[in-house]
Protein backbone atom coordinates (compact mmCIF):
# COMPACT_ATOMS: atom_id res chain seq x y z
CA UNK A 1 0.00 0.00 0.00
CA UNK A 2 1.28 3.45 -0.99
CA UNK A 3 1.92 5.81 2.19
CA UNK A 4 -0.34 8.26 2.34
CA UNK A 5 1.43 11.98 2.55
CA UNK A 6 0.63 14.35 5.08
CA UNK A 7 0.69 17.00 2.59
CA UNK A 8 -2.27 17.20 1.02
CA UNK A 9 -2.33 20.35 -0.38
CA UNK A 10 0.74 21.91 -2.16
CA UNK A 11 1.95 24.67 -0.49
CA UNK A 12 2.24 28.13 -2.39
CA UNK A 13 4.71 28.54 -5.51
CA UNK A 14 7.27 31.03 -3.68
CA UNK A 15 8.79 33.90 -5.56
CA UNK A 16 12.02 33.16 -4.03
CA UNK A 17 13.90 29.97 -3.52
CA UNK A 18 13.89 29.19 0.38
CA UNK A 19 10.92 28.77 3.53
CA UNK A 20 7.71 30.94 2.90
CA UNK A 21 8.15 34.25 3.91
CA UNK A 22 5.01 34.71 6.38
CA UNK A 23 4.87 38.30 7.55
CA UNK A 24 3.47 38.42 11.55
CA UNK A 25 0.08 40.28 11.91
CA UNK A 26 1.14 41.70 8.33
CA UNK A 27 3.98 43.88 7.29
CA UNK A 28 3.52 46.10 9.72
CA UNK A 29 6.78 48.33 10.26
CA UNK A 30 5.18 51.29 8.69
CA UNK A 31 1.25 50.80 8.72
CA UNK A 32 -0.84 49.21 11.90
CA UNK A 33 -0.78 45.61 12.82
CA UNK A 34 -3.71 44.05 11.41
CA UNK A 35 -4.97 46.37 9.33
CA UNK A 36 -5.71 46.23 5.71
CA UNK A 37 -2.68 48.38 4.85
CA UNK A 38 -0.34 46.72 6.10
CA UNK A 39 -2.04 43.74 4.11
CA UNK A 40 -1.48 45.65 1.25
CA UNK A 41 2.17 46.31 1.88
CA UNK A 42 3.17 42.38 2.67
CA UNK A 43 1.66 41.80 -0.84
CA UNK A 44 3.42 44.76 -2.46
CA UNK A 45 6.50 43.42 -0.35
CA UNK A 46 6.22 39.98 -1.74
CA UNK A 47 5.84 37.82 1.17
CA UNK A 48 3.81 34.44 0.60
CA UNK A 49 1.89 34.66 3.68
CA UNK A 50 0.05 37.33 5.65
CA UNK A 51 -0.78 35.96 9.51
CA UNK A 52 -3.96 38.12 10.79
CA UNK A 53 -5.58 37.09 13.93
CA UNK A 54 -9.21 36.89 13.66
CA UNK A 55 -12.12 37.26 16.02
CA UNK A 56 -16.25 38.22 16.17
CA UNK A 57 -17.40 41.32 16.51
CA UNK A 58 -20.28 42.30 18.51
CA UNK A 59 -22.63 42.58 15.56
CA UNK A 60 -21.23 38.96 14.51
CA UNK A 61 -18.84 39.95 11.68
CA UNK A 62 -15.23 38.32 12.22
CA UNK A 63 -12.83 41.63 12.11
CA UNK A 64 -8.95 41.55 12.27
CA UNK A 65 -7.90 42.13 15.98
CA UNK A 66 -5.35 40.12 18.40
CA UNK A 67 -6.72 41.18 21.82
CA UNK A 68 -10.27 41.12 23.02
CA UNK A 69 -12.39 43.86 21.28
CA UNK A 70 -13.25 46.59 23.80
CA UNK A 71 -16.15 50.02 23.57
CA UNK A 72 -13.24 51.66 22.02
CA UNK A 73 -12.38 50.03 18.95
CA UNK A 74 -13.96 51.00 15.73
CA UNK A 75 -13.30 50.78 12.30
CA UNK A 76 -12.10 47.40 13.02
CA UNK A 77 -10.86 46.02 9.31
CA UNK A 78 -13.61 42.69 8.52
CA UNK A 79 -11.99 39.63 7.81
CA UNK A 80 -13.91 39.39 4.55
CA UNK A 81 -12.00 42.45 3.19
CA UNK A 82 -8.53 41.02 3.76
CA UNK A 83 -9.39 37.60 2.11
CA UNK A 84 -10.78 40.00 -0.82
CA UNK A 85 -7.27 41.40 -1.16
CA UNK A 86 -5.36 37.99 -0.69
CA UNK A 87 -7.56 36.30 -3.28
CA UNK A 88 -6.74 39.03 -5.79
CA UNK A 89 -2.84 39.04 -5.43
CA UNK A 90 -2.31 35.10 -4.92
CA UNK A 91 -0.63 36.08 -1.08
CA UNK A 92 -1.44 33.15 1.29
CA UNK A 93 -3.42 33.59 4.62
CA UNK A 94 -1.81 31.99 7.69
CA UNK A 95 -4.52 32.29 9.80
CA UNK A 96 -4.49 32.84 13.83
CA UNK A 97 -8.27 31.88 14.48
CA UNK A 98 -8.77 33.76 18.04
CA UNK A 99 -12.72 33.50 18.52
CA UNK A 100 -15.03 32.53 15.74
CA UNK A 101 -17.66 30.02 14.76
CA UNK A 102 -15.77 27.15 12.66
CA UNK A 103 -18.78 27.56 10.56
CA UNK A 104 -18.04 31.14 9.87
CA UNK A 105 -14.40 30.67 9.29
CA UNK A 106 -15.23 27.85 7.09
CA UNK A 107 -17.66 30.29 5.26
CA UNK A 108 -15.56 33.19 4.80
CA UNK A 109 -12.56 31.10 3.60
CA UNK A 110 -15.11 29.75 1.04
CA UNK A 111 -17.07 32.67 -0.17
CA UNK A 112 -13.04 33.69 -1.14
CA UNK A 113 -11.92 30.84 -2.53
CA UNK A 114 -8.73 30.56 -0.30
CA UNK A 115 -9.48 27.07 1.04
CA UNK A 116 -6.69 26.31 -0.44
CA UNK A 117 -4.16 29.25 0.68
CA UNK A 118 -5.06 29.46 4.12
CA UNK A 119 -3.35 27.70 6.71
CA UNK A 120 -5.47 27.47 9.97
CA UNK A 121 -3.87 28.11 13.74
CA UNK A 122 -5.57 26.96 16.55
CA UNK A 123 -5.66 24.41 19.54
CA UNK A 124 -6.61 21.22 18.55
CA UNK A 125 -10.15 20.81 19.72
CA UNK A 126 -10.92 24.18 17.40
CA UNK A 127 -8.93 22.70 14.41
CA UNK A 128 -11.13 19.75 14.94
CA UNK A 129 -14.35 21.20 14.91
CA UNK A 130 -13.16 22.98 11.88
CA UNK A 131 -12.13 19.66 9.94
CA UNK A 132 -15.98 18.39 10.94
CA UNK A 133 -17.23 21.47 8.92
CA UNK A 134 -15.31 21.73 6.43
CA UNK A 135 -12.41 18.38 5.55
CA UNK A 136 -10.31 20.31 3.25
CA UNK A 137 -9.48 22.98 5.74
CA UNK A 138 -5.57 23.21 5.89
CA UNK A 139 -5.35 23.03 9.67
CA UNK A 140 -1.78 24.00 11.60
CA UNK A 141 -1.28 22.30 15.43
CA UNK A 142 1.03 23.03 17.38
CA UNK A 143 4.00 20.41 17.67
CA UNK A 144 4.04 20.79 21.82
CA UNK A 145 7.08 17.61 21.87
CA UNK A 146 7.39 15.00 19.98
CA UNK A 147 5.40 12.64 21.65
CA UNK A 148 2.35 15.45 21.16
CA UNK A 149 3.01 15.71 17.19
CA UNK A 150 3.25 11.65 16.84
CA UNK A 151 -0.36 11.70 18.45
CA UNK A 152 -1.21 15.02 16.50
CA UNK A 153 -0.18 13.50 13.38
CA UNK A 154 -1.83 10.73 13.59
CA UNK A 155 -5.44 11.56 15.01
CA UNK A 156 -5.05 14.86 12.19
CA UNK A 157 -3.12 14.72 9.17
CA UNK A 158 -2.17 18.41 8.93
CA UNK A 159 -0.01 18.93 6.18
CA UNK A 160 1.73 21.97 7.74
CA UNK A 161 2.75 22.08 11.49
CA UNK A 162 3.58 25.43 13.64
CA UNK A 163 6.81 26.10 15.57
CA UNK A 164 7.58 28.49 18.03
CA UNK A 165 11.10 29.12 20.31
CA UNK A 166 9.54 26.74 22.79
CA UNK A 167 9.04 23.51 20.74
CA UNK A 168 11.73 24.26 17.67
CA UNK A 169 13.87 21.36 18.76
CA UNK A 170 15.95 18.68 16.53
CA UNK A 171 13.87 15.51 18.02
CA UNK A 172 10.42 17.55 17.61
CA UNK A 173 11.18 18.90 13.78
CA UNK A 174 12.66 15.46 12.98
CA UNK A 175 8.71 14.03 13.63
CA UNK A 176 7.01 16.44 11.22
CA UNK A 177 9.48 16.01 8.53
CA UNK A 178 9.65 11.88 8.91
CA UNK A 179 5.69 12.49 8.20
CA UNK A 180 6.21 14.83 4.80
CA UNK A 181 4.58 17.86 7.32
CA UNK A 182 5.35 21.06 6.50
CA UNK A 183 7.20 23.04 9.25
CA UNK A 184 6.49 26.85 9.95
CA UNK A 185 8.30 28.73 12.88
CA UNK A 186 8.40 31.77 14.85
CA UNK A 187 10.75 33.90 14.77
CA UNK A 188 9.60 36.58 16.44
CA UNK A 189 11.15 38.56 19.35
CA UNK A 190 14.95 38.45 20.25
CA UNK A 191 14.10 35.26 17.47
CA UNK A 192 13.27 37.94 14.94
CA UNK A 193 17.29 38.44 13.35
CA UNK A 194 19.65 36.89 10.58
CA UNK A 195 21.34 34.36 13.05
CA UNK A 196 17.74 32.58 13.60
CA UNK A 197 16.61 32.91 10.73
CA UNK A 198 19.69 30.97 9.08
CA UNK A 199 19.39 28.47 11.88
CA UNK A 200 16.07 27.74 10.96
CA UNK A 201 16.60 27.39 7.55
CA UNK A 202 19.57 25.10 8.53
CA UNK A 203 17.47 23.52 10.72
CA UNK A 204 14.62 22.60 7.94
CA UNK A 205 12.07 25.59 8.35
CA UNK A 206 9.27 25.54 5.29
CA UNK A 207 8.37 28.78 6.82
CA UNK A 208 9.27 31.51 8.68
CA UNK A 209 7.19 34.08 10.67
CA UNK A 210 8.43 37.45 11.73
CA UNK A 211 7.78 41.13 12.22
CA UNK A 212 10.43 42.20 9.52
CA UNK A 213 9.31 40.63 6.22
CA UNK A 214 11.66 42.56 3.87
CA UNK A 215 14.90 41.61 5.82
CA UNK A 216 13.90 38.18 5.78
CA UNK A 217 13.40 38.52 2.06
CA UNK A 218 16.91 39.95 1.64
CA UNK A 219 18.64 37.55 2.90
CA UNK A 220 16.70 34.81 1.41
CA UNK A 221 17.78 36.31 -2.30
CA UNK A 222 21.32 36.98 -1.03
CA UNK A 223 21.66 33.22 0.04
CA UNK A 224 20.02 32.28 -3.43
CA UNK A 225 22.05 34.15 -5.10
CA UNK A 226 25.44 32.97 -3.55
Amino acid sequence: MKRRTFLQMPLLALSHRGPAIIAHRAAHERDPENSLAAVRAGIQLGVDYVELDVRTAAGGSLVLKHDALTPADQDVPLFDEALALLRASGTGLYLDWKAAAPEAVAGALRRHDMLARTVIYAPPDKLRALRRVEPRARIMPEAVSAKTLRQTLEELRPGVVAFDRNDFHDDVIQVARAAGAGIFVDRLGPDDNEAAWRDAIRRGATGIQTDRPGALLTLLRDLNRG
